[in-house]
């Protein structure tokens, strides 16, 4: 387990938003990101024919989309231990400060601060 002691409050928030929409669309991954300005993202796994997008690139598609340029934090919950190569990408081309991945049940198992 990850010593979450370096956590802020809105991180712990971002943990728990992407927890709830994770569960409530019953998804594979959900991911909660905050922008430079305090603004808040929430997203999940998108699995169509035509899209697949991770549920950190929903997130981070609609912060872009409302014009974020950077990210405070990006939390992904995830049965998976660390974020793929394209979500450390993702992260990277918005200079997200601070990156968590967590457990379903939200204990971090992986925080990464820039």
């Amino acid at each position: 387990m990850t010593d979450t002691t370096e956590l802020g409050p809105e991180d712990g928030k971002l943990i728990t938003l992407a927890r709830a929409s994770r569960a409530r669309n019953a998804a594979p991954e959900g991911a909660a990101v905050r922008d430079e300005t305090g603004r808040t993202y929430v997203a999940t796994t998108v699995e169509l024919r035509s899209l697949r997008l991770s549920a950190l690139q929903a997130a981070v598609a609609a912060a872009v989309s409302s014009e974020a340029s950077a990210l405070e934090a990006a939390v992904v919950v995830t049965d998976a231990k660390e974020l793929t190569e394209d979500d450390r990408a993702v992260a990277d081309d918005l200079k997200t400060q601070v990156t968590v991945v967590a457990a379903p049940d939200g204990v971090p198992t992986s925080i990464v601060q820039r």
